[in-house]
């Protein structure tokens, strides 16, 4: 069994003394992993950076078996960022979150589009909204998507402002009343478009952290990955 796909780096960890094996989130195949031989060379060393664009070609007996993987370069993303520690976290972070959220061998298309628009937001100063756009995105096409488009009470669309944290249905604040300091605050920018300032950024962040932790990390019994903690310590700084 074979395919050719475009694909995002995830992750790579040293197999033997000269291969590695690759965690690629692809286009059309979801969540793959191959045997990349030569891994350790210098001409695949630069490939096998997380974050960056690939064409994968793999090969292998059975579609379960881990079998080959040939690798060429598209976008080296993974360059660009190094010498930028929060860009570089938020790229290390995206790349954890999905290996951990995503099921293998499963098509996950959007996912795969939000990734790449992420990457390619990397070079511009809108990222960290981009960003966290991309975690509800993740969210969202794994089935636990936030209702963001009116108030779970009154069912206005206006001056909406916190999240339930039960249902993950927005709250005007006129409706949450008292119950406000129970509620998960809703950045602007997240439901009018745009950018948001420092603050908003943190709150989403914050927004997108409580329901991964809920739905992601609570089902794999795993942490927030260090990146992503790295990605909040440097926006917050």
């Amino acid at each position: 069994m074979e395919w050719d796909d475009e694909a995002v780096v995830l992750s790579v960890r040293r197999h033997g003394e000269n291969a590695g094996i690759a965690g690629l989130l692809t286009r059309g195949h979801g969540r793959h992993a191959g045997l990349v031989h030569g891994a350790s060379s210098k001409a695949n060393r630069g490939v096998l950076q997380p974050g960056n664009q690939v064409r994968a070609a793999w090969r292998g007996r059975l579609a379960e078996q881990l079998g080959t993987l040939r690798l060429e370069l598209v976008h080296a993303h993974a360059g660009g960022v190094l010498d930028d520690p929060a860009r570089l976290a938020a790229l290390s972070s995206a790349c954890a979150l999905a290996e951990l959220a995503l099921p293998e061998h499963q098509s996950h298309p959007a996912s795969y589009a939000a990734l790449t628009a992420l990457l390619h937001a990397l070079a511009a100063d809108s990222w960290p909204s981009v960003y966290v756009h991309w975690e509800l995105a993740l969210l969202r096409d794994i089935g636990f998507g936030l209702d963001l488009t009116a108030c779970a009470v009154t069912g206005e669309t206006a001056d909406l402002g916190f999240v339930s944290p039960r249902t993950g249905r927005a709250v005007s604040r006129v409706a949450a009343g008292p119950w406000k300091e129970r509620l998960l605050p809703l950045p602007r920018f997240l439901v009018e478009g745009g950018e948001g300032d420092a603050a908003a950024i943190l709150d989403g962040l914050a927004l997108a952290g409580y329901f991964l932790d809920r739905h992601v990390l609570a089902a794999h019994h795993a942490a927030m990955p260090a990146a992503r903690l790295r990605l909040v310590d440097r926006l917050r700084n």
